[in-house]
């Protein structure tokens, strides 16, 4: 079986990640990539990463002759679109913003289609029979990494979160805190406890833990680098070490792309892949669970094609066979 893919957005980040996995796809086709601002170009004038790999050239038109459709818009975009180019209610979606993520926004009668959360960890036996898949964020997929297992056994209260993000996490769009001069040499903090990944993450705890108020303090940072994202999270527990990595292999036991690891964690384990490696300490009553993921993959392309796989009934580790990124 071979998947008939489009993508619209393909020339920012996530763009051109998405498109070097899916050219190297072993059961897909891409049928178009649309963009607006580089239609008629080619995708290798944009991705200069991709020189060698495909002729494929920037669309401005859309096909419905496809089986599963990529948005890869900026956040709010994605509804826009959908309202204002109706696609084929047999086409698959897989929206990379955040416009679907939420309950309240997962149902969309003006659009005919309702959306599941796409954290295969978390909803894989859904994700298969999906028709429409809302792509987590990339700081809420290495979040809830370390957390989930936590919230199966109903112990999370109180969690305070900080994490480090790269520069692409920001998007292709200059801005002041992207170009290279400010983040070399630098960090700082951005949206301490209001950012937007905060309501996914608390609607999938409550997914596991209901009916308990469940408070979340998180700091982000953006980082001196361009692609991963490391979190750490501390909660209080009089479980011993012993049997809280018992709880996260247990949790994790059949998802390939999720790993517990009894050995200090580093982001250049996962960079360039779709995992997530998780490892957790403990001094006292105070458990320190560490997550780390490439923000472009697992965080968000990786993700999306992990979906893709699954949707479709293929071994959700097809095409996805990377490598970390040589030191």
């Amino acid at each position: 079986m071979m998947i008939k893919a489009g993508i619209i957005g393909g020339a920012g980040y996530t763009g051109g990640e998405l498109i070097r996995l899916l050219i190297n796809h072993p059961q897909v086709d891409i049928v178009f990539i649309h963009s607006r601002s580089n239609a008629g170009k080619l995708v290798t004038d944009v991705h200069t990463d991709l020189i060698g790999d495909t002729d494929l050239i920037f669309a401005d038109t859309i096909s419905q002759d496809i089986d599963v459709l990529f948005l890869c818009l900026g956040h709010g975009e994605s509804t826009r679109f959908l309202q204002e180019t109706p696609i084929d209610l047999s086409v698959k979606i897989i929206d990379l913003a955040n416009d679907f993520r939420l309950v309240k926004d997962r149902n969309q009668p003006s659009l005919n289609r309702t959306f599941i959360y796409g954290l295969p960890e978390l909803n894989r036996e859904a994700i298969k029979t999906a028709q429409n898949i809302a792509n987590p964020g990339c700081f809420a997929t290495t979040i809830q990494m370390g957390l989930l297992p936590l919230a199966s056994t109903g112990i999370l209260k109180e969690i305070y979160t900080t994490g480090i993000t790269g520069s692409t996490g920001a998007g292709q769009k200059l801005a002041a805190t992207s170009h290279f001069s400010w983040r070399a040499n630098n960090i700082q903090a951005y949206k301490t406890l209001t950012h937007q990944h905060l309501g996914e993450i608390g609607e999938s705890l409550d997914q596991l833990q209901p009916g308990t108020e469940i408070n979340l303090s998180f700091v982000p940072w953006r980082g001196d680098f361009t692609r991963g994202i490391f979190v750490s999270s501390t909660i209080t527990t009089d479980l011993s070490l012993e049997e809280l990595y018992r709880i996260f292999e247990d949790f994790y036991k059949g998802h390939p792309f999720t790993s517990v690891s009894r050995a200090p964690i580093f982001l250049k384990q996962v960079v360039n892949t779709n995992k997530a490696v998780v490892q957790l300490e403990k001094v006292g009553t105070k458990l320190v669970v560490h997550s780390a993921a490439d923000n472009l993959l697992k965080g968000a392309c990786g993700q999306a094609v992990q979906n893709m796989n699954l949707m479709f009934g293929l071994d959700e580790r097809t095409g996805l066979n990377l490598k970390p990124i040589a030191f």
